[in-house]
C-alpha cells in the first residue's frame, strides 16, 4: 500500500503543491463522476500532475479518494461561535445545509458515502474525517455547559421539548414544520 514517505513532504513546497492539486481535483472528480468513473488519468489531466507520479504516490484511484478524503479533514474549521448554544447549533445547521443543497458541493457527500462502501480505505479515510469533525464540534457543548449548566430536572424539559417539536411535525421531511398532523 502506498504512502506518504516521511522526508517527501515539503509544507508549501512543490510536494505540497502536488499533493494539494491531485487531490483536490479527485475530490472535484468524485463529485462529479462518482467513485465508479473516477480515474488516475482523469486526475493527472484535471491536476496537471504527470499519471506516473499519481501511481507512485497513491497505487490507484482507491489510494487517491482515501487520500484525498484525508485532506478534506485536514480542512480547517471552526466551530461557530455566537454567545448560545440555540445559535451556534443554528449556524453549524446551516453549514450543513449549504453543504448538501449547494449545487457543486452537494454532490461529494454522496459520492463519499458510495466511495466509502466500496473501499475500505475511503471508509477508513471518511470515519476518521468525521472522528475529527465530532472532536471539534466537542467545544459547542463545552461552552454550551459553561453557559448554561443543567441538571437532572433539565432532562424532562429537553425530552417534553423534543416531543412537543415532534408532535408539531418539525421533525416531519417534505414539508414545513407545522404541515403535518399531530400523531393521534
Amino acid at each position: 500500500m502506498a504512502s506518504e514517505i516521511s522526508g517527501t513532504l515539503r509544507p508549501g513546497g512543490r510536494t505540497e503543491r502536488t499533493r494539494v492539486a491531485a487531490l483536490q481535483a479527485t475530490l472535484d472528480l468524485l463529485a462529479e463522476r462518482g467513485y465508479a468513473e473516477l480515474t488516475v488519468e482523469a486526475v493527472a489531466d484535471r491536476s496537471g500532475v504527470h499519471k506516473t507520479t499519481l501511481y507512485r504516490r497513491w497505487e490507484s484511484a482507491e489510494g487517491l479518494v482515501a487520500a484525498a478524503l484525508q485532506l478534506a479533514g485536514e480542512m480547517a474549521w471552526t466551530p461557530p461561535d455566537t454567545g448560545s448554544l440555540e445559535g451556534d447549533l443554528r449556524e453549524v445547521v446551516l453549514e450543513l445545509v449549504h453543504y448538501f443543497t449547494e449545487p457543486g458541493l452537494r454532490e461529494l457527500p454522496t459520492a463519499s458515502i458510495v466511495a466509502a462502501f466500496l473501499s475500505p480505505r475511503a471508509a477508513d479515510a471518511l470515519r476518521a474525517f468525521y472522528v475529527t469533525r465530532h472532536a471539534q464540534s466537542a467545544v459547542l457543548t463545552e461552552r454550551a455547559i459553561a453557559r448554561e449548566p443543567l441538571g437532572r430536572g433539565d432532562a424532562g424539559i429537553a425530552a417534553a421539548a423534543a416531543a412537543a417539536a415532534a408532535r408539531a411535525g418539525v421533525f416531519v421531511t417534505g414539508g414545513s414544520a407545522g404541515s403535518a398532523s399531530p400523531p393521534a
